[in-house]
C-alpha cells in the first residue's frame, strides 16, 4: 500500500469516526482503534516511516494535553487526607499486583506491569464528560501514578538493556536528578511569577494576534521532548511535564487548552489511535492463548484498580469509585512500550507480546464503553420507578 493510499485511508477514518461513534454509541477513540485494526488486517495500513512518525507525535501530543489538565498548584492544595488516600491507592496497586503475580506464578516483571497508570486517555474522557468530581480526582491521582509508572518503566528499561551494573545505576541517578531539577524549576517559577506577575502576560498576552500562547506552548513541548531524548529518558514524560507547566503557570489563558485540544483531538491524536489499532492483526485472535491471555491481563488490571479505589470511600460514591478505577485502566502506550521491551529482552515470546497488545486495546474498549454506559445511567431519573431512582441518586451522591 502506497503512502498516498495510507493518507487517504487515515483521512477517511478521521472524518467518519464521529459519525460511526454516534451510530454505534461507542466512544470515538474506540471506533478509531477498531478501524485501525480492521484496515491493518486487510493490508491497507502498514507501518511506514511517515505513519509511525506522525503516530508517535500524536501520542506525545496526547500526553501534552493530559498534562494541560493538571494544575500542580491545585494538586498540592488538595486536602492532606486526599493525597494520603491517593498514595495509598498507588501503593495498593503494586501490593495487589505482587500478590497476584506470586499466587499465579507469573514472572516477577508482571508485578510492575499490572499497576501501570497513564493519564493520556483520561484527557479524552475529560473532553467528552467535562467537569466531574471522579474525573478531576482521577487526573490528580493519576498524575502521581504516572510519575511512578514512568520511573518503573525507566528502571525496567535500564535493567533489561544494561543489567544490574554501572550503566543501570547511572540511568537511575539521571532520572532522580531530572525530577529534582523539575521540582526546583517549578518552585523557582512560582516565586518568580509571584514577584513579577506581569511576566505571564508578556509571555502570553491576553490580546494575542500572533498566537504567541500556542508558539510558547509548542516551544516548551519540543524543548522538554528534546531534553528527554538527550538524557535517554521516557520522552512521553517530558511532553506530560510541558503540559503541566502551561496549566500551572498560565491559568489566565483560559482559551488555550481548548485551542490546543481542538487541534490534537481533531488531527494528531486520532492518528495515534488508528496506528495502535493497526499494530494488532485480527489473525492473531486464532493463535492459541492470545485471547485468553489478553482477557486475563485485562481482568487483573481492572480488578486491582477497583479493589484499590476503595480507599476513597470517604470521597467518592460507590459508582464514582468504579468510574475512577476504569479511567485508570487504560495505560495503552505504557503497556505497549513495556511489552515491547519484554519481547526484545526475551522475557515474553511473540504470543505473549500479542496478548499484551490485544489487552491494551481491550482495556480501552471495555473501560470507555462501560464508562459511557454508567454516565448515561447516571443521567436517567427513572420516573416510573421512584424507589429505584432514589436508590441510584443516593449511590451517586459523594459521601
Amino acid at each position: 500500500m502506497s503512502e498516498i493510499g495510507i493518507i487517504l485511508i487515515i483521512s477517511l477514518i478521521i472524518f467518519s469516526s464521529p459519525f460511526v461513534s454516534k451510530f454505534t454509541s461507542l466512544p470515538t477513540s474506540v471506533v478509531e482503534i477498531i478501524a485501525g485494526t480492521i484496515f491493518g488486517s486487510l493490508g491497507l495500513l502498514h507501518h511506514g516511516p511517515l505513519f509511525e512518525l506522525v503516530a508517535e507525535f500524536g501520542f506525545l501530543y496526547l500526553m501534552f494535553l493530559a498534562g494541560l489538565e493538571v494544575d500542580l498548584k491545585k494538586i498540592l492544595s488538595l486536602p492532606s487526607s486526599t493525597l494520603k488516600s491517593g498514595l495509598l491507592y498507588i501503593f495498593l496497586l503494586y501490593l495487589l499486583s505482587f500478590a497476584i503475580v506470586k499466587y499465579m506464578d507469573f514472572d516477577t516483571m508482571f508485578a510492575a506491569i499490572f499497576p501501570l497508570i497513564s493519564v493520556g486517555l483520561i484527557a479524552a474522557l475529560k473532553k467528552e464528560y467535562g467537569k466531574e468530581s471522579w474525573l478531576d480526582l482521577a487526573i490528580a491521582i493519576g498524575s502521581l501514578g504516572e510519575v511512578v509508572s514512568i520511573a518503573v518503566l525507566t528502571i525496567l528499561s535500564a535493567m533489561m538493556e544494561f543489567g544490574i551494573g554501572t550503566k543501570f545505576y547511572q540511568t537511575l541517578a539521571i532520572l532522580l536528578l531530572f525530577l529534582l531539577l523539575i521540582l526546583a524549576l517549578f518552585k523557582f517559577l512560582q516565586v518568580l511569577f509571584w514577584w513579577y506577575p506581569e511576566l505571564k502576560t508578556i509571555l502570553m498576552p491576553k490580546i494575542d494576534n500572533e498566537e504567541q500562547d500556542i508558539r510558547l506552548s509548542m516551544a516548551l513541548f519540543f524543548t522538554l521532548v528534546a531534553i528527554m531524548l538527550y538524557l535517554h529518558l521516557e520522552v512521553a514524560f517530558g511532553a506530560f511535564i510541558a503540559g503541566i507547566f502551561i496549566a500551572t503557570f498560565f491559568e489566565h489563558k483560559r482559551s488555550l487548552p481548548h485551542k490546543l485540544s481542538a487541534f490534537g483531538f481533531g488531527f494528531l491524536v486520532p492518528i495515534f489511535f488508528i496506528f495502535t489499532g493497526s499494530s494488532f492483526k485480527i489473525s492473531a485472535l486464532w493463535m492459541e492463548g492470545i485471547v485468553s491471555g489478553a482477557l486475563l491481563i485485562t481482568t487483573i488490571m481492572i480488578f486491582i484498580r477497583i479493589a484499590a479505589s476503595m480507599v476513597f470511600y470517604k470521597i467518592l460514591s460507590p459508582m464514582h469509585k468504579i468510574l475512577f478505577a476504569l479511567s485508570h485502566s487504560m495505560p495503552l502506550t505504557l503497556l505497549v512500550a513495556i511489552a515491547t521491551l519484554a519481547l526484545h529482552s526475551h522475557v515474553i515470546d511473540e504470543s505473549g507480546y500479542m496478548a499484551f497488545i490485544l489487552a491494551s486495546i481491550l482495556e480501552v474498549i471495555v473501560a470507555m464503553v462501560v464508562i459511557r454506559m454508567m454516565m448515561r445511567l447516571k443521567g436517567k431519573r427513572f420516573d416510573n420507578f421512584p424507589l429505584f431512582g432514589d436508590l441510584l441518586d443516593n449511590l451517586w451522591k459523594p459521601r
